[in-house]
């Protein structure tokens, strides 16, 4: 007899009770057919009826349907009628299908199911996510949605994802009282098919990262326009100084991004010489606290210089910070990324392919001091991209190396590739960062760790001596 094969990652479906659970990912990784398949037993075994919703059903065979039809045809399940518009179970209703975007109010007359199914959930309207969500009364009854994230800004993303992306780029999986969510990929499927081996082969080669990314890891399907950092040079930078055959040699620099408001995260980064060692952050607590835990990480790292950002509330941490580090031979340096850039009379120097900004001063390149720190991190990604990718020689002072260890390196992709320009800077001719606030209102999360790790690129730790120096006269 047939096998219903169920992914370990997808069990929790079946062992776990929940209001809504969420299952996405890319290609290959079974979630629609595992879904299909527990419903289908889940009928047979214990009555349950399944409402199957798809954004947008010109007729039926754009349904579930058809993959339904077949798993009872090839598990030889008993007891089901497959009639030409619906699945019946021992002559009860078992499956209805229906399409959203036409008639979302019509999704209220589906009453008297136990399981709502919405596929290809990504493209839900946030009118139908509305709608649907009420809809569903009976007792113990569940939403279920399969899909495949598209834009971060979609409903489905932000309603379903967002909310909860750290822990689902940390773990693959989130859980609460009302909520179960995994991501499952080709690599969670233990029976993923050869051919389809074969194909995510040819696609690593041939897509570029960030697409590739979308069709079989469940990533985001779009880059964020203007983004100072693609998601090729990044990845090229992860464990650099292993290819290329260097070591962390030099200072051990810390950072610490604190939370400006409300429900801000804190960051934190480590780099020793031109390896990133720590990139983590903090959700829980005041700020006063995340201070605690970015400096308590520095001091056990046993960082020789420690910068955090003062332009916020982090300026309240100086009294905090100076004390927690006073008698150790530790530098400290208040950036302030608001301020005029470093040396602002010297000529930049660009990478390779960037004319436009020769001969040209660092004032008159640069907005400001975040600006010019981001943008030295960008050309230390482009060059280890040329030195990793191209075999180009480069003096391992100016590559950048992120350690494979770092726990958080998805969500530090997520961030550091997420960082656009300010167009409207660049056209008046200054490279610009676009600002938190405004990366918000696109939907962007606070990079925290992003903001972290640049403001480790400070060329000057004799500078660091000397406001200590001054600053600690204050107390």
């Amino acid at each position: 007899m047939p096998e219903m094969q169920c992914p370990e990652k997808l069990l929790p479906l079946i062992e776990t009770p929940k209001r809504i659970k969420v299952v996405i990912g890319g290609r290959g990784s079974a979630k629609s057919m595992t879904v299909g398949d527990i419903c289908l037993m889940d009928a047979q075994t214990k009555g349950i009826k399944t409402a199957c919703f798809r954004e947008y059903q010109n007729s039926i065979d754009d349904s579930v349907y058809a993959l339904l039809k077949e798993e009872v045809t090839r598990l030889e399940l008993d007891g089901f009628t497959v009639q030409n518009s619906r699945i019946l179970h021992k002559d009860q209703d078992a499956f209805k299908f229906r399409g959203m975007a036409r008639n979302p109010e019509g999704i209220k007359s589906m009453q008297g199911f136990n399981r709502f199914w919405v596929e290809e959930a990504q493209t839900a309207s946030y009118k139908s996510i509305r709608a649907i969500m009420p809809t569903l009364r009976e007792e113990e009854s569940e939403l279920w949605l399969t899909g495949n994230p598209q834009s971060v800004a979609d409903p489905f993303s932000q309603r379903f994802i967002k909310p909860f992306e750290k822990h689902l780029l940390k773990d693959g999986f989130y859980e609460d009282d009302m909520h179960l969510i995994i991501k499952c990929n080709y690599s969670d499927n233990p029976f993923f098919p050869a051919v389809l081996e074969q194909e995510r082969q040819y696609d690593k080669e041939n897509l570029s990262t960030a697409e590739y990314n979308h069709v079989w890891l469940g990533g985001y399907n779009d880059e964020v326009k203007d983004s100072i950092i693609p998601v090729d040079w990044f990845d090229a930078a992860i464990d650099a100084h292993k290819k290329l055959g260097f070591g962390p040699v030099g200072p051990i620099i810390a950072a610490h991004d604190p939370s400006d408001r409300g429900g801000d995260g804190k960051g934190y980064a480590l780099r020793h010489g031109s390896v990133v060692l720590d990139a983590a952050d903090l959700d829980s607590g005041d700020v006063n606290e995340g201070c605690d835990w970015a400096i308590d990480r520095a001091i056990e790292a046993r960082a020789d210089v420690y910068a955090w950002d003062c332009d916020g509330l982090g300026v309240s941490l100086k009294r905090q910070t100076f004390q927690a580090f006073d008698g150790k031979k530790t530098d400290l340096i208040m950036f302030k990324g608001s301020e005029t850039p470093e040396d602002p009379d010297r000529i930049y120097e660009p990478v390779q392919g960037e004319s436009r900004h020769s001969n040209k001063n660092n004032r008159d390149i640069f907005k400001n001091k975040r600006a010019q720190y981001y943008w030295r991190l960008r050309d230390r990604f482009y060059k280890t991209y040329q030195a990793v990718v191209h075999g180009k020689y480069i003096d391992p002072d100016e590559l950048i190396s992120l350690s494979s260890n770092i726990k958080a390196i998805d969500q530090l992709r997520a961030e550091v590739c997420r960082i656009p320009l300010n167009k409207r800077s660049l056209a008046a001719g200054k490279i610009q960062i676009m600002s938190k606030l405004d990366m918000l209102a696109m939907g962007i999360s606070s990079p925290n760790m992003a903001d972290s790790i640049m403001m480790l690129m400070g060329d000057k730790t004799a500078t660091a001596t000397r406001v200590r120096l001054n600053l600690t006269s204050e107390f």
